[in-house]
């Protein structure tokens, strides 16, 4: 081989060993290339894609789940309530009233009952004592505690003393005035004020002016004497004739009854007194007398609601601050003789939830034989309010049913958080009446 023929193997050795070099770059590029791509797709198969700028979510088509296969569902977050403010206030009022004090202002009774004296006419160091010991919510008059226009109103105004320097709120001071044949005080000549006559009459003229000026009238002399409570309107439609409830009643038609039980109310408001709406459900369609024995309707929740219940829903739709109610019983609709007074079916079910009603529920006089006749006054009070009652008026014996609702809340039978739910009701509206008496 001649020196030329050397230089040319020399170049082609040389041109191979650079294509073997470059070709075994390529190779060993190519296998860190493929080794990464594997090692990402190892490491972060599982990592969701991060979002790049600029892109937005696309919109769901409309009936799809926007939830994916796989994924917990958001829940909706829960937020508390809303209370209002008075209302938040009456609860932090209860919040420091002890357990006793907020019983007694559960109770409606009569200054006799308070005192354990008949015939009370004054306000005193007995009712004073009597009172400290048990505040009670309110004291209701009958005709032999009201002598005359200066004995009520000293009675009326000592004892509204007592109760803000003992309690810091007024006590509720309420009086029978309808009118007609109940007017514990417009029947007395020594107060020297007209009766308005019963309200049969003022229905029948058809005009409901004539029965806001009831409640005026009314509402005018009450409040002069330091009341502030009326146990009317009378909101029972005369459905039966031969009911006790007769001339008390406005009528027999459920839309004029209405339409005047929410004038008279509206009468007494702007004299300053709360009326209490009474007697649910409708004591108009049943002829016995609750005074004297147990009563019963056999109508049906649709009939009520297409007659007696209208008035009733007319004052709860009108703010009515409150509703008694009856001792009718009403088996087609509770499932037993139990009367509503004592009803959760009744009070719960169809007052307050039906109807929403959220003002104060008071009974009618638990001393009468609808209640007394199947029931101690300790049993009535208990039931009563386990039925979703506020006030219990006129117990048949005070101390014993105040001493039957502390002991069914040591029991458990009721729970302190129902006695507050009524007392938040109750010290609501007394702090609203501190308020409209500054």
């Amino acid at each position: 081989m001649n020196r030329e023929e050397r230089k040319q193997k020399r170049e082609r050795d040389t041109k191979n060993a650079v294509i073997v070099f470059f070709l075994m770059l390529l190779f060993f590029i190519l296998l860190i290339a493929a080794g990464v791509f594997a090692l990402n797709r190892f490491v972060l198969k599982d990592k969701p894609p991060e979002e790049q700028p600029g892109e937005t979510e696309t919109e769901q088509p409309a009936g799809t789940d926007p939830v994916a296969v796989g994924e917990e569902p958001v829940q909706p977050e829960v937020t508390d309530p809303v209370i209002d403010p008075e209302t938040q206030q009456a609860i932090d009022f209860v919040a420091g009233m002890s357990l006793e004090d907020k019983v007694a202002q559960m109770f409606v009774i009569t200054p006799n009952a308070l005192t354990g004296y008949g015939g009370v006419t004054v306000a005193g160091d007995k009712t004073r004592s009597a009172y400290n010991d048990r505040p009670v919510g309110g004291l209701i008059y009958m005709s032999e505690n009201l002598l005359n226009g200066p004995q009520t109103l000293d009675m009326m105004t000592k004892m509204t003393a007592m109760s803000k320097e003992r309690t810091g709120l007024p006590i509720f001071l309420g009086v029978d005035e309808e009118g007609g044949s109940v007017a514990r005080i417009a029947s007395n000549a020594s107060f020297g004020i007209a009766n308005v006559g019963d309200m049969s009459a003022v229905g029948a003229t058809g005009d409901v002016q004539n029965a806001k000026n009831v409640g005026t009238t009314i509402g005018g002399y009450l409040k002069e004497l330091g009341f502030n409570v009326n146990f009317a309107p009378v909101a029972d439609v005369l459905t039966d004739p031969g009911s006790v409830i007769g001339n008390r009643s406005f009528g027999s038609d459920p839309a004029v009854v209405a339409d005047m039980a929410a004038a008279e109310l509206a009468g007494l408001a702007e004299q300053g007194i709360y009326g209490v709406v009474k007697h649910f459900p409708g004591h108009g369609g049943v002829s016995g007398d609750s005074h004297q024995g147990a009563v019963s309707s056999e109508k049906s929740l649709e009939e009520l609601t297409a007659s007696e219940l209208v008035p009733f829903q007319r004052a709860v739709d009108s703010g009515a601050a409150f509703i008694m109610v009856g001792h009718i019983s009403l088996p087609n609709i509770t499932g037993d003789s139990t009367p509503a007074s004592l009803s959760s079916k009744m009070i719960t079910e169809v007052l307050r939830g039906q109807m929403g009603y959220d003002g104060i529920v008071i009974t009618d006089g638990m001393d009468m034989s609808a209640i007394t006749a199947g029931y101690k006054a300790d049993e009535a009070a208990v039931a009563a309010i386990g039925a979703g009652a506020d006030l219990i008026l006129m117990p048949q014996d005070y101390k014993t049913a105040y001493d039957g609702v502390l002991a069914a809340v040591g029991s458990g039978t009721l729970s302190e958080e129902r006695i507050n739910e009524s007392v938040v009701r109750i010290v609501r509206v007394k702090l609203k009446m501190n308020v409209n008496a500054q």
